[in-house]
């Protein structure tokens, strides 16, 4: 337990749906309906009452043992105990999981569930844990419907997390405050960022859309879906985190408020030009931001009812401050805060700490502790420390100077599919900080994406209910037993894989590697060396933190142990991780067929009868790695794009979807500003949009000798490509994908092995 007095508000606002057990029940019914009846729930001791009366945070606590008349009895003091102690009881006795893209293998187990000799017990060693980076919604969630809602909050349920952020809709409530003061429809739509794009928008970072116009429709669908999400993550035990009025306005304001308080601020995010970055900044210090926070904060909560008293601020994310005087910026801190109190006496504000980091020449240690120091009381504020995994900033603020703050992962950067973890940070780090930290109150997740590496984010979870380093062997051991559950014996090849997979590939150690990389299939084609071009550090790195020889071992185990158990290939987390494994292992080889590639052309050797053999196999394995993909889902372009055409049945709102979806993950602006960020290794995506590229670069090698080699003049034929592929679904048509399952992904697979197996040494 740990003392941060007054955050006992946050259990008294909803006292009937922390009382009521019912959301348990609903996931029970709607992941294992035939065991519906065979649990019983349990809210124990005085720590079960939503209104404490000390001013103690307690951490949550569970019971699990078998009642007398043959059921498992979940006890515990939340909500969110009671979700994490039925989680421990399939993952620990029943060896079934819920997954991400696979979906719920909770209902996989025997007919009849295994009673407890001994019962198991739980206690959360802090009070929080959180999930979802402002821009997962984005990167992520852009075109999610309920149904993928239901699935994520179901897993964030028993997987513990009691604090996520809920902002999916935040538009309509920002309509109707405009609307209030008088601004036009026209003049509100056309400062919103299209629906893949919105993130950025919120921050302050863009404004305005490229290929269209954010509509209405788009609007109030959201947050129609925005109330389901709030009233379920409210059933299952958790605090949302929602939004507030950060400041950020149209230009039109300054028509209805003349007077105000209003500065521009000039950091030119992403080299984006005018008219889409710079945007307006209502200062906190005009009386007009008090007001339209007052306005925005009552509407949501008639809207979502009082639900939180938990809001998501960042007004300086990548945005440099209009002034860098201390004053300014105790004023524009204490301004904030004091506009959340004026209509919500408790409000906590809540902040990402990436700022300090990603503006560190701005944010000096003084001017970090003059804008949270005029938060006078700590737990006023609460601050996600965004990338503790790589870059902590508690550490060189003393803890936020006493601010509650959490030890967070970022992990995934734009979305990237790279195989990567940092165990070791994870268990060991995060320890040491909840050690050394008495402000220390939780741990989370912020990814930018959730696009693989599952168990990486399951392990920083649990590791919120142990007190000491998880012993990481014995945790992906008892990992891959839920993982394959539900197809006979997990062959023995299947956990030598893994191992191998822990040590290597997500035990990264090398301080120069921040997050998952990415391949250079993925990368806009040059014949410099990729691997040493300047944008290739940092979050966006192509460097691997492992020997790639590893990972074919890994590999070669893991298609070995379906020989083993050829039923495995029925088995959606093998299908899926047999996959993914093979995928990354194709893109690293095409990493050493480009350096040949581009190393021959640069030698004395080159000419068309030397590079083409080399060129046919970077085509060759695209193709290949494009076929592969195709076989699921969950790695299908089509899957992203249907996703989209899906929000409207008018096929000219369904075309500028398209467009959006299609932009965020390759030019990501109008004109290639953040080009290739958010790249994805998905099948279609590589056989109509990266493979087309390469081709492009390889013909234009093949007839330009090397003297006479004009990067320029290559990326503009590139970009002719790129501008024209954007526009490519404009019909609302989809890239048509070949949806594999079983025998054909079993031949899928063993094709690879065969046309590629000598190449990797197997």
């Amino acid at each position: 337990m740990r003392l941060f007095g007054l955050w006992t508000w946050i259990w008294t606002t909803f006292v009937v749906s922390v009382l009521s057990q019912q959301g348990i029940l609903d996931l029970v019914a709607r992941r294992m309906p035939n065991h519906v009846n065979a649990f019983e729930f349990q809210l124990t001791g005085n720590e079960s009452l939503p209104i404490k009366s000390s001013s103690i945070l307690t951490n949550d606590k569970y019971g699990i043992s078998s009642t007398t008349n043959g059921k498992i009895l979940v006890e515990g003091n939340s909500l969110s105990a009671l979700a994490s102690g039925l989680h421990r009881y399939l993952t620990d006795v029943v060896h079934v999981d819920i997954w991400w893209f696979i979906g719920s293998q909770l209902d996989v187990g025997n007919s009849t569930l295994p009673l407890l000799a001994t019962p198991l017990n739980g206690s959360s060693i802090v009070p929080w844990r959180y999930h979802f980076n402002t821009v997962t919604f984005s990167y992520l969630a852009a075109f999610w419907t309920w149904d993928d809602w239901e699935l994520q909050l179901d897993w964030m349920a028993l997987h513990g997390i009691n604090l996520p952020l809920a902002w999916v809709g935040f538009e309509k409530t920002l309509v109707e405050v405009y609307r209030e003061i008088g601004l036009t429809d026209s003049e509100i739509l056309e400062y919103f960022s299209g629906p893949a794009f919105q993130s950025w928008n919120r921050f302050g970072n863009i404004q305005a859309s490229w290929g269209g116009t954010l509509p209405m429709e788009w609007i109030n669908n959201q947050f129609e879906l925005q109330k389901n999400i709030t009233k379920r993550m409210v059933d299952l035990g958790m605090t949302p985190v929602l939004p507030s009025f950060a400041g950020f306005v149209p230009e039109a304001i300054t028509r209805v408020l003349p007077n105000a308080t209003i500065v521009t601020f000039t950091s030119n995010w992403g080299s984006f030009p005018a008219p889409y970055t710079n945007p307006l900044f209502l200062e906190p210090t005009d009386p007009n931001f008090a007001i339209l926070q007052n306005s925005f904060i009552s509407k949501q909560t008639a809207a979502l009812g009082n639900i939180t008293h938990v809001y998501t601020l960042d007004q300086y994310n990548e945005n440099t401050p209009y002034s860098g005087d201390l004053d300014y910026l105790r004023n524009s801190s204490y301004s904030t805060l004091q506009s959340l109190k004026a209509v919500d006496p408790d409000a906590i504000w809540m902040m990402q700490g990436w700022l300090f980091f990603a503006l560190s020449s701005f944010w000096t240690d003084t001017r970090i502790e003059a804008y949270l120091g005029a938060v006078e009381v700590d737990t006023n504020m609460l601050i996600l420390d965004l990338i503790s995994e790589d870059a902590p900033q508690w550490q060189r603020t003393n803890g936020y100077y006493g601010k509650p703050w959490l030890w967070c992962q970022v992990q995934d950067f734009g979305g990237n599919n790279g195989l990567y973890g940092q165990i070791e940070n994870i268990t060991i780090n995060s320890m040491e900080a909840f050690a050394n930290s008495s402000s220390l109150v939780g741990f989370g997740h912020t990814p930018e994406s959730q696009e693989g590496n599952e168990v990486v984010y399951d392990l920083l979870l649990d590791q919120a209910w142990s007190a000491s380093p998880i012993d990481t062997k014995a945790y992906f051991a008892n990992w891959v037993s839920r993982r394959y559950s539900g197809n006979g014996v997990i062959p023995s090849e299947t956990y030598a894989a893994w191992d191998i997979l822990r040590s290597t590939v997500y035990n990264n150690t090398n301080a120069s590697i921040l997050a998952v990389t990415s391949s250079i299939l993925e990368k806009s084609p040059s014949a410099n060396n990729m691997l040493l071009l300047p944008d290739c550090t940092g979050p966006d790195s192509r460097d691997l933190a492992y020997s790639p020889a590893d990972l074919i071992s890994a590999w070669n185990l893991l298609f070995n142990a379906s020989k083993t158990n050829p039923a495995l290939w029925n088995n959606p987390g093998y299908a899926h991780d047999i996959t993914d494994v093979t995928r990354q292992v194709l893109a690293n080889n095409f990493t050493d067929i480009y350096l040949s590639f581009i190393s021959t052309y640069n030698s004395s050797a080159a000419s068309n009868a030397t590079l083409s053999p080399i060129a046919s196999n970077m085509t060759s394995l695209l193709t290949t790695l494009d076929n592969l993909l195709l076989s699921l889902p969950a790695f299908s372009l089509s899957t992203w794009l249907d996703a989209a055409h899906a929000w409207s049945t008018n096929t000219t709102l369904q075309a500028f979807y398209d467009y959006n979806a299609r932009n965020l993950i390759t030019l990501w602006g109008p004109d290639g500003e953040i080009t290739d960020y958010a790249s994805r290794q998905w099948g279609g995506l590589i056989g109509t949009y990266y493979k087309p590229r390469w081709q492009i670069f390889i013909d234009y090698v093949l007839v330009t000798p090397v003297a006479s080699y004009n990067d320029t003049e290559l990326k503009t034929k590139l970009r002719t490509f790129e501008d024209s592929w954007q526009v490519a679904g404009a019909n609302g048509t989809a890239v048509m994908s070949r949806i594999a399952e079983g025998e054909e992904l079993k031949g899928v697979i063993g094709a690879v092995v065969s046309n590629w197996g000598v190449a990797f040494g197997i």
